[in-house]
């Protein structure tokens, strides 16, 4: 018999949002006259029809697949140059921000990379996460070895935790101690939360100081309409010695069930091999790529260039606008009727403390079978979590208001 990866058994018992699929769909087998009118809000899954611009270009390449003249294959496992440069054009250069196409690796998603990007990384590093966080940081972690085992409050031996709470606005503070990898995310899933350039000139301060290598999840950069607010955190001087940033078209673009997105590793960025010799990140990842990895498919990654045209530019901003708009009633709804909320400027989650007396699964039950939301348990994103909850804004503009109307009700 094959023995197995015995670090899956220290995951616990299911990842956050299948068990809230689980409890919906068993309340919806308990009461069918009310399944129809459920609105879920908890998975930031997006809802409106892509860009216009990303359809028409994937029709495009669909009938290039259909001539061999205009044919395509494997294609470049780092991505299609076209795309690469086109993000280091529009997303990087004309902000002021050095990167070029060839420090640029198109994927098929953040979740993955953020995940992924642990092949390349020694088992003994001390590895630093906020609390709370996307789930996805942490299980990938335990996966690989990284932990010890589950605490009672769910937390994991062998991590640093940070704690993000309301009276450091969810932004986490500078660990005493020496961290090898940072987990860091902003705009923040799930709390919303963004960091100012003087924070994140902090981190990468203390990364250099460190030698210490910070892991950028900016999925969310696109919903940044504050000027002040840094979108890449190769914005900061020195970054491009400390970081790797993840960035994703799931929510830019509305790609989360056509899936594309990209990692960026400066050349300069240097890691330790066991006799303490420099080695260079980009050329590990790339040699990951080209054994795991086949690249994103021609179609997706002609659809995602056209999220970079003038067109698509405005296309996109349309959506990303839309979005905010939902953000923007839901915190008001939550505020009307006295609670206390963050996020959903900036940011497409509002998170939520739960009124006095209620824990985060409780509330989310309460507000399951009572008003018929789902919303995402803080709980769920870490220990810290407790005593919040997260509403997306990625729905229907309607099922918003409805959703605001049934919050005034509960409450």
């Amino acid at each position: 018999m094959a023995n197995i990866n015995h670090h899956f058994l220290k995951l616990q018992s299911g990842y956050l949002f299948p068990e809230i699929g689980r409890r919906v769909a068993a309340f919806a087998a308990a009461h069918p006259e009310k399944a129809p009118h459920i609105i879920r809000c908890g998975i930031g899954d997006v809802t409106e029809p892509l860009p216009q611009v990303a359809i028409d270009a994937m029709h495009r390449a669909v009938d290039d697949q259909s001539r061999r003249e205009t044919f395509h294959g494997y294609g470049p496992e780092q991505g299609y140059a076209w795309l690469r440069e086109a993000i280091a054009e529009v997303s990087y250069r004309q902000r002021g921000i050095e990167v070029e196409a060839d420090e640029i690796f198109v994927s098929d998603g953040a979740k993955c990379d953020t995940g992924n990007i642990l092949d390349i990384f020694a088992h003994n590093n001390s590895i630093a996460i906020p609390d709370p966080v996307y789930p996805v940081y942490v299980d990938t972690n335990v996966m690989a070895g990284n932990t010890g085992c589950v605490r009672p409050d769910g937390s994991y031996e062998g991590l640093v935790y940070l704690p993000c709470t309301p009276e450091n606005d969810f932004v986490p503070r500078i660990p005493a101690q020496h961290t090898d990898l940072i987990y860091l995310c902003f705009p923040n899933n799930p709390t919303g939360a963004v960091a100012t350039y003087e924070q994140l000139k902090e981190w990468v301060d203390y990364a250099l100081a460190n030698d210490s290598i910070l892991l950028y999840d900016g999925a969310y950069e696109a919903f940044i309409t504050d000027e002040g607010i840094p979108s890449s955190i190769y914005a900061v001087p020195g970054a491009r010695q400390c970081a790797i940033e993840f960035r994703s078209f799931s929510k830019q673009g509305g790609f989360t069930g056509v899936r594309c997105g990209y990692v960026v590793i400066p050349k300069e960025l240097m890691g330790r091999d066991a006799a303490g010799n420099q080695v260079s990140v980009s050329s590990l990842w790339k040699r990951r790529t080209g054994t795991k990895f086949n690249g994103a498919s021609y179609i997706v990654q002609r659809g995602a260039a056209a999220l970079f045209t003038a067109e698509g530019q405005e296309q996109t901003r349309a959506l990303i606008d839309y979005y905010l708009g939902n953000a923007a009633l839901l915190r008001s709804a939550c505020m009307s009727v006295g609670l206390r909320v963050w996020g959903g400027v900036n940011a497409p989650y509002i998170w939520v403390q739960t009124p006095a007396g209620w824990n985060s699964w409780d509330f989310f039950d309460k507000m399951l079978r009572e008003v018929l939301v789902v919303v995402t348990p803080g709980a769920g994103f870490g220990a810290h979590g407790e005593g919040f909850f997260r509403i997306s804004a990625f729905n229907s503009r309607s099922n918003v208001e409805e959703v605001c109307r049934r919050i005034k009700r509960l409450l």
